[in-house]
């Protein structure tokens, strides 16, 4: 006999604010509808804990919650209560919205793209966290996703990547990139060059189609010496080809960079980084200005994982 969490609740009605609270922890926590006031959960050690917490906030907020287990017998009942968490139509958005990409791509700057569907990626898992009956839909959004990943990694890869040659001076060069929504990486390049590579530089951002200026040293964009690769982006070559990559502190930075562009193995801290980069953005007005924010945020990183070498 399959079980099933019914929560029948009169929510707080003074208070609009907690009743708004406990309608988006119920949505947060998947919940199906079955009518006002009444919201089934599969019963689950973790579904039952929520809900009874959120029972008690509803009581102590001035209304009043009873969580039940039920019992359904019959596979029509089943049926007719596991189609309230069918969610068919969010991979269908996500499938469509990934497909529509295609448009862009070889006309498209292949980052951005690339950046959307990092995104989307995160859709997904937000989606299936809360999918408790898997269904075909969910195999087709994976595949959507895989194929445009795969898709436009060879457009951002296809490029040749000149490199540095051996005895290059590094100090007081010009550093392009493109100007186009310097996002992680570009950001955490220009950071990496003014504090680590060549405290001098002078940094050039480069509009559309607009030429480097001569004898400037490329990162982060096409056919620069400091550009990503099928495995690692743009900040990750520079720590390899300057040798960096041995200090532990750039290296954990590194970390956080490729996952918010890539993907890849999740890093605790790289969703509060995210977070701090995005208010950069809204505060500032320009490049220059942004990356003046930025650097606080990775100067701060950089203090929390530097270890000093014990004697």
């Amino acid at each position: 006999m399959a079980s099933w969490l019914v929560t029948i609740a009169q929510l707080p009605t003074e208070d609009p604010a907690a009743r708004m609270r406990v309608l988006r922890t119920l949505e947060s926590l998947g919940a199906g509808v079955m009518r006002e006031g009444a919201y089934l959960l599969p019963d689950t050690p973790a579904n039952r804990q929520a809900l009874e917490a959120l029972s008690d906030y509803i009581v102590k907020s001035a209304g009043t919650a009873q969580v039940l287990q039920v019992g359904v017998t019959t596979p029509a009942q089943q049926a007719a209560l596991r189609r309230l968490f069918d969610r068919t139509a969010r991979y269908e958005a996500l499938i469509k919205t990934v497909e529509s990409l295609r448009v862009g791509f070889g006309h498209a700057d292949p980052g951005a793209i690339a950046r959307v569907l990092h995104k989307q990626r995160r859709e997904l898992e937000a989606i299936a966290a809360l999918d408790f009956f898997p269904a075909d839909a969910r195999n087709r959004a994976e595949q959507a996703l895989a194929e445009a990943d795969a898709a436009v990694k060879k457009l951002l890869f296809t490029s040749s990547q000149p490199g540095i040659r051996a005895g290059e001076k590094l100090l007081r060069r010009i550093w392009a990139t493109r100007n186009r929504a310097p996002w992680t990486d570009r950001l955490a390049c220009a950071w990496l060059i003014r504090r680590f590579v060549d405290p001098e530089a002078r940094l050039a951002w480069l509009e559309k189609n607009q030429a480097p200026p001569a004898g400037a040293l490329a990162f982060a964009c096409e056919g620069a010496q400091f550009a990503a690769s099928a495995e690692r982006v743009a900040y990750e070559e520079m720590l390899a080809q300057l040798g960096l990559g041995r200090n532990p502190a750039l290296a954990k930075i590194g970390s956080i960079v490729h996952f918010l562009e890539m993907g890849g193995a999740a890093v605790p801290e790289a969703a509060g980084v995210q977070t701090l980069l995005q208010g950069a953005h809204r505060r500032s007005r320009g490049t220059p200005e942004l990356l003046t924010e930025v650097e606080k945020t990775f100067d701060l990183l950089y203090e929390a994982y530097y270890e000093p070498v014990k004697r």
